[in-house]
């Protein structure tokens, strides 16, 4: 498998090729404490010793409602 740069994906996606984004999770490892984040151990004080941990990944569905016929709207500089 090669890796390229954002740049080279780009190029060779606007000429026409396919692009696949795959992500790995390693399912061995132990669940991540909320105390081994680097924001949250930078932090300490405010963030509760009593916090469960990291929230998991949730699908969130959201869109916005368009009135039908409407329009950006457009203002001169």
């Amino acid at each position: 498998m090669k890796i390229i740069s954002a740049l080279q994906a780009r190029t060779l996606l606007s000429h026409g090729c396919e692009g696949f984004l795959a992500t790995i999770h390693d399912t061995t490892s132990d669940v991540p404490s909320i105390h081994d984040q680097p924001i949250v151990s930078e932090f300490l004080d405010v963030f509760l010793d009593e916090l469960p941990g990291i929230p998991p990944v949730q699908k969130v569905e959201f869109n916005i409602e368009l009135i039908p016929g409407a329009e950006p709207i457009s203002k001169a500089p």
